[in-house]
Order: C-alpha cells, then sequence, then structure tokens
C-alpha cells in the first residue's frame, strides 16, 4: 500500500505488519496490524476495531510527530473523558481554531 511517511517527505510502499515485530516485548500488541516504511523504519497503527482492520490511521509519522501527538493526547483525552465536552465536539473546536488541514499538511506541520 502506498501510504505518505513523514520520516521520508513522500508516499512510500508500506508493507503489512504486526506488533510481534514492532513491539516484540509487548505480547498485548502482537496481533494487532500496523503499515511500516522499509527505507526508514517509521510505521503507523491500523483501525483494527472497524470492518477495514487494515486500514492506516493516517501518514506514517516520525518519532517526533509520534512523541507530539501522545503529549497532545495527555492534554486533551482527560477533558473529554471527564464528560464536560465530548470528544467530538472538543476535536471539532481545535479544528476550527486551528484551521483545518489535509492529512498531508498536517504530517509536515
Amino acid at each position: 500500500m502506498n501510504i505518505y511517511c513523514c520520516g521520508c517527505g513522500t508516499d512510500v510502499e508500506a508493507h503489512l505488519t504486526t506488533g510481534a515485530e514492532l513491539y516484540p516485548h509487548r505480547p498485548d500488541l502482537s496481533d494487532l496490524p500496523f503499515w511500516r516504511c522499509d527505507a526508514c523504519g517509521n510505521f503507523v497503527g491500523c483501525h483494527h476495531r472497524t470492518a477495514e482492520r487494515t486500514k492506516p490511521l493516517g501518514v506514517i509519522p516520525t518519532p517526533e510527530i509520534t512523541s507530539a501527538r501522545q503529549h497532545i493526547h495527555r492534554i486533551l483525552d482527560p477533558i473529554w473523558q471527564s464528560g464536560t465536552i465530548t470528544r467530538g465536539k472538543l476535536y471539532a473546536m481545535l479544528g476550527k481554531r486551528l484551521g483545518r488541514l489535509t492529512t498531508r499538511q498536517r504530517s509536515v506541520a
């Protein structure tokens, strides 16, 4: 599958693998699907809980992007999990404030 790789800066022919390869120390992830860039080794997870189990969650991020996303989730998740606002409304509000970007624009930002 061709997926944009942030590390390579281009669309790459990613290969489907599992968590067993990427996270050998995490048996809980061993059966989950991931798309991996062979050129740089970066990878992205899949919508594994849907009918399209191997559909990528987005572009293939760099480790720095992954770390930034995790940091953002540590801030945002408690807000919507508290029930103060729904997850959808929170992300819609942020999208409106930040400006809606395409997946490719987000990957290079």
